[in-house]
């Protein structure tokens, strides 16, 4: 496999500071990104996810290399990697509430522009992106907002990968610690019910989270060779230090009940997109029935 890197390493931060970019280590871009970011706290709980996006993507990709953030948000990740030495191009349709606040569209065009991110506006890809156009393309906390199948997004995306280019995807971990307590308390582990309730007529939370299986299959069905599949920490910076601490060096070690579920997958030099037939769906809708039909 081209660019192959230890498996051992992937999504650790130790020695975070020795991986080199063209901008500087990784924490460096990251604490000048969060001192010019113009959304304060925003950042700071995930600054874990930041520091594994930043060393997966350093340690697969040389600098100049072309990423496309889809679903970017306020585009900090690229600006982190763009600070990397990276060519970065983010998509967001900048629809959340908080975007469309008097002021913080034009604040993140803003930011995204200082930090040499092109920054496309809108909710489907362009149909001037040529394929073949980007060596990675990202979904990070973009997967779990889609009620309907990501499968004609995926392909879109995938072919806008070189050959031996990346895909990766990370989603909230559907059966993460503190999900399984909530059910067993008898509490949801969907959205917090009023957020929902009164959210108007678009509800643009989480619709489908994952787990690792899911995206186990979810790089199959694409046709896509897995490079990395793990839970990992993004969100510990959200608990109080002492519990954070405590997390990590005691249940935190097993993957499964970490926050996040991540997927790095390479496209192959030969990929074309996985068929199945009406036959093959049909048998699947019925495994999946609780009704004959």
């Amino acid at each position: 496999m081209a660019n192959e890197v230890p498996r051992s390493h992937f999504g650790s931060s130790h020695g975070i500071n020795n991986v080199r970019g063209g901008a500087g280590s990784c924490r460096e871009s990251i604490d000048a990104v969060m001192r010019a970011f113009p959304f304060h706290g925003y950042m700071e709980p995930m600054r874990d996810g930041y520091e594994a996006i930043s060393a997966n993507c350093v340690r697969l990709l040389p600098p100049e290399s072309t990423i496309l953030d889809f679903g970017a948000g306020p585009c900090e990740k690229a600006a982190i990697l763009s600070r990397l030495g990276y060519d970065c191009t983010a998509i967001d349709d900048l629809s959340d509430d908080w975007h469309q606040i008097a002021g913080n569209r034009e604040k993140i065009a803003d930011f995204a522009s200082e930090h040499h991110v092109k920054l496309i506006v809108g909710n489907s890809l362009p149909s001037n992106l040529p394929p073949a156009s980007f060596a990675m393309v990202m979904m990070h906390d973009v997967i779990e907002h889609f009620a309907d199948s990501p499968r004609s997004l995926l392909l879109a995306l995938v072919e806008l990968l070189q050959p031996g280019g990346y895909l990766y995807v990370t989603a909230p971990n559907a059966v993460n610690l503190r999900k399984r307590l909530l059910v067993l308390s008898g509490r949801t582990n969907y959205p917090r019910y009023p957020a929902y309730f009164w959210s108007g007529e678009i509800w643009r939370g989480h619709k489908r989270e994952y787990v690792k299986d899911d995206l186990a299959q979810l790089c199959k069905f694409m046709g896509l060779q897995p490079v990395l599949l793990k839970g990992q920490h993004h969100r510990m910076r959200a608990l109080p230090p002492w519990a954070g601490g405590l997390f990590r060096a005691t249940i935190g070690r097993v993957d499964s009940l970490r926050d996040t579920v991540a997927l790095i997958a390479q496209k192959p030099r030969d990929w074309k997109p996985i068929q199945i037939s009406p036959n093959e769906y049909r048998e699947i809708q019925r495994a999946e029935s609780f009704y004959p039909f």
